[in-house]
């Protein structure tokens, strides 16, 4: 098995596979419409000093039990103490609850690009427009059928010829638009009471809750407790050196993050004259007031192709990993190939994503937890899963196997700089924080708190 498994050629190939995977739709959707809500730089601040703390230790753990053990996220954990063999399990829980209805958002985004390259902005811009697609029947499906089949074939091509290629390509372009994107945005009329509100932290604005959205966002923006950095980091080679790969990693990620905010909150408020109420929620802020900022912007049409020609890079490239992480546990558990473990994969994906994709239309009377499945399959694998697999590998890592298993790993291309800053993190701060936003997303979801 380990002789067949695939590889990333080079540091390079790694760092843009793994950058590609973090970079996504959690750094272009979710994290500029977080910032809004809680506060604006204090809150980019407090991310930003998560990501080089809290993140940094996390994608070290991850990378390193997937190199040390070569081995899928379903047969690290056993590997190195057999009675943590369930947290392999429950971990790649995630990808497979994540995919398809990460691919449902991703046919959205797909349909958007065919609406601005087709010249409809002015009816994207419409209030209605974004409610009734995804309650439409049929169109929906089909823009998800056709992004699943995307992914899949990126997948079904490897780790070299697929992965590793299609992620050196993709990453700098999607850098490039962001950068151009962020520039046009930020020079827009109005636009500067935006940038001073995205940049300024507001301390009078900071709150446990702050803290708490901030280290939740991680999750998102950087691909942890899911398995995509354990099986990342499986075809990892040890010449390779994987500090430094986590800093780019994580400078990749971070900088996207940031200029997504400056490229949608400026824009935003030079739109709507300062009203930060303009800035909106969730699937509002991309789909809904995205499009009357581009139809009202001089050559918008194109700018508005552009962007979302970048959003869907970035979906695509998280969707892959997602979809890589699934397709190398059924490869390590069936020994089936590749193709064949994509196929039955890409199955799975179809089966469970179009019920969720009809979830706002035709099935929309099916409310687990008073939630649309989409709310409910993301509630199920953000909100409780990742934070438990994150907890629990903590305590393996920082009370079974210890840190030093870890700091071995990564000092096999020289000394751990940070190693006794990782070792308190991940057996004393990482758990009680994860403890934390554990509670505090269930009992935000369940109605006890609101922020």
């Amino acid at each position: 098995m380990k002789k067949n498994r695939g590889s990333f050629t080079n540091k390079l190939g790694f760092v843009m596979a793994a950058a590609g995977s973090a970079v996504g739709l959690g750094n272009l959707w979710r994290f500029p419409y977080l910032a809004a809500k809680y506060g604006g730089g204090i809150f980019l601040l407090v991310y930003l000093i998560l990501a080089v703390t809290f993140g940094f230790a996390l994608m070290v753990t991850e990378i390193s039990l997937g190199r040390k053990t070569h081995l899928s996220v379903i047969g690290a954990y056993k590997s190195l103490d057999k009675r943590f063999g369930f947290l392999g399990y429950l971990a790649c829980a995630v990808p497979f609850i994540i995919v398809p209805y990460y691919c449902v958002i991703g046919g959205w985004v797909l349909k958007y690009l065919m609406v601005f390259i087709t010249g409809q902005v002015s009816q994207a811009a419409n209030d209605a427009y974004f409610t009734e697609y995804i309650t439409h029947p049929t169109g929906p499906v089909i823009y998800f059928l056709i992004f699943v089949l995307l992914t899949a074939v990126v997948v079904i091509l490897g780790v070299e010829a697929g992965i590793e290629r299609v992620s050196k390509i993709l990453m700098p372009v999607l850098i490039v638009l962001t950068i151009i994107i962020s520039i046009f945005s930020v020079t827009r009329p109005g636009a500067m009471e935006g940038v001073i509100y995205y940049i300024k932290p507001d301390f009078s604005r900071f709150s446990a809750t702050t803290v708490l959205a901030a280290m939740g966002q991680l999750f998102y923006s950087m691909s942890l407790a899911m398995g995509i950095m354990i099986t990342y980091g499986s075809y990892m080679k040890k010449d390779n050196h994987l500090e430094q790969s986590v800093r780019q990693v994580e400078i990749f990620d971070t900088g996207i993050a940031f200029l997504a905010g400056l490229m949608i909150i400026p824009a935003v408020f030079a739109f709507s004259g300062g009203d930060e109420a303009a800035l909106g929620k969730g699937p509002g802020l991309m789909f809904v007031t995205l499009p009357k900022v581009f139809e009202s912007m001089k050559g918008g049409t194109i700018i508005g192709v552009i962007f979302f020609i970048l959003v869907l890079f970035a979906a695509l490239t998280s969707a892959i990993s997602l979809m890589e992480t699934c397709v190398s546990i059924i490869m390590d558990k069936t020994q089936m190939s590749r193709k064949t473990s994509s196929i039955i994969a890409t199955v799975f994906m179809l089966i469970v994503g179009v019920p969720v994709s009809l979830g706002f239309g035709l099935l929309d009377f099916i409310t687990p937890l008073g939630m649309s499945l989409l709310d409910f399959f993301d509630f199920i694998s953000n909100n409780i899963l990742m934070p438990i697999v994150a907890l629990l590998t903590c305590i393996f890592v920082g009370y079974i196997i210890k840190p030093k298993a870890i700091i071995e790993e990564v000092e096999i291309n020289g000394p751990f700089r940070l190693k006794h800053f990782y070792t308190i993190m991940i057996k004393y701060v990482a758990p009680v924080l994860l403890v934390l936003i554990l509670v505090f997303s269930i009992m935000e979801t369940l109605g006890f708190i609101t922020v």
